[in-house]
């Protein structure tokens, strides 16, 4: 039987659409991120935006590839063969399999002695939505700065490495986090990467994330003859639910507490004497990522308590995300360069911080002075994970930023190469925002 009116209630999008005022309003006046960095020779920025050009027609062709091939996270077998052969076909030799991930990719090519730049590659897609998230653009982006990188490394006109780095399984199997610990970031002097969006931003926050299970054993009893003799593990999830549902009116703004019940029983007339609930925590910064942790699982513990229930909690069965830590300094040359592609990549603070979700990149940021700008690939109103997102990824907007972010990252990372006071104040500005953080002792 359909219940007369019982179609989801549509939501508002008032609003949606104050955000969307109120950014317009401010990058209006918004004034881009500044950099008195030299940076490459100019002649250098224009060979590698050349090459990276010249090498168009094979990046959007990637790109529509992936896109028409969709892979999840660690089976993306396919994706990372079409990378590596699109490097093939233009003489670059990239090993598959590396860093202790069969589908992880990794190429490089150096002159002389100079520091070393990665550019990474994200190429998992959705479960049901494809590339909702645009992962092919990121692919073949990171694939085209890789060769305009190339191009200025074998002209002789810098010195040091390129690195390109496949990173599989963003979409919460923590690829990145996971070939860190196998080294793939040791040695590396800066990481740039971007990601398709609604707008261009320079640097826009990424939140920390936790995953938590809960999974609560009860006592089975018949739930109309005896109810008195059970102990009701779903109860336990549902305390835990109003819990956490009454702990988000007193975190901050930035924090996020969602979960899910994944086992709430198997039939009505039976006390359920397991049930399972799993949520994800995210905060802004690693600190009050620390905190709201601690807090959700007291909550979850009390549930417990409170209905007579054994708990147990399983903390990141998959690697914790840690929030971004942009490099300022990297941004700007980023916001540079940009300029010469006819983009206004805006400053921190101009699109709202809500907008946001986690990507393990945080991770790396923390070990390595890193950027992860966003390109403009949709409208102000389209959301990541969704059917429209993934259909702009394919769109001639897509198509714009893959090549606009090709160059955008060659020319960043050439900045590096080519500079070393740069280098030096990007070194000076990560080791100011804390150096190096011990991810695993963070998250002991």
């Amino acid at each position: 039987m359909v219940v007369p009116g019982s179609a989801p209630v549509p939501p508002d999008t008032t609003y949606l659409a104050s955000l969307r005022a109120g950014t317009e309003r401010a990058a209006a006046s918004a004034a881009p991120l500044p950099s008195t960095a030299a940076g490459a020779p100019p002649d250098v920025l224009d060979a590698a935006e050349a090459a990276v050009e010249a090498a168009g027609p094979d990046l959007l062709a990637l790109s529509h590839d992936l896109h028409a091939h969709p892979e999840e996270g660690f089976a993306e077998h396919r994706s990372v063969q079409a990378i590596a052969d699109l490097l093939a076909r233009h003489g670059v030799r990239a090993e598959v399999g590396v860093h202790g991930l069969a589908t992880a990719l990794r190429a490089s090519v150096s002159a002389g002695d100079g520091p070393t730049v990665a550019v990474l590659a994200e190429y998992d897609a959705l479960p049901g939505i494809g590339h909702g998230c645009g992962h092919n653009v990121i692919a073949s982006s990171a694939a085209g700065a890789f060769l305009g990188l190339r191009a200025a490394l074998e002209s002789g006109a810098v010195g040091g490495t390129a690195l390109l780095l496949g990173t599989p399984a963003e979409e919460g199997g923590g690829g990145k986090e996971l070939m860190a610990r196998e080294g793939a970031f040791d040695g590396v002097d800066a990481v740039v990467m971007l990601h398709p969006f609604s707008y261009d931003v320079a640097v826009q926050p990424f939140l920390g994330r936790r995953q938590v299970r809960a999974t609560y054993t009860g006592v089975a009893a018949h739930a109309s003859a005896q109810p008195f003799m059970g102990r009701n593990a779903l109860d336990a999830v549902v305390a835990g639910y109003q819990g956490i549902a009454m702990l988000r009116q007193h975190v901050p703004p930035s924090d996020r507490v969602h979960g899910v019940v994944v086992d709430g029983g198997q039939r009505p007339n039976v006390v359920p004497e397991r049930a399972v609930s799993e949520y994800y925590v995210r905060s802004a910064d690693p600190a009050t990522l620390a905190d709201l942790c601690t807090r959700v699982e007291a909550v979850l513990v009390a549930a417990a308590a409170m209905t007579g229930c054994g708990c147990e909690l399983e903390w990141d069965a998959q690697p914790a995300y840690l929030p971004i830590r942009a490099n300022l300094e990297l941004a700007a040359r980023w916001t540079r360069h940009q300029q010469r592609r006819g983009r206004t990549s805006l400053p921190p603070g101009v699109v709202p911080e809500s907008l946001s979700g986690s990507t393990d990149l945080g991770n790396v940021s923390v070990r390595v002075p890193a950027i992860h700008p966003m390109v403009a690939i949709a409208g102000p109103d389209a959301s990541m994970h969704t059917t429209g997102f993934a259909a702009a990824a394919a769109s001639p907007a897509g198509d714009a930023g893959v090549l606009d972010g090709a160059v955008g990252l060659a020319l960043t990372a050439l900045d590096v190469l080519a500079d070393p006071a740069l280098l030096a104040a990007v070194r000076a500005e990560f080791e100011a925002a804390g150096g190096v953080l011990d991810v695993a002792e963070f998250l002991a």
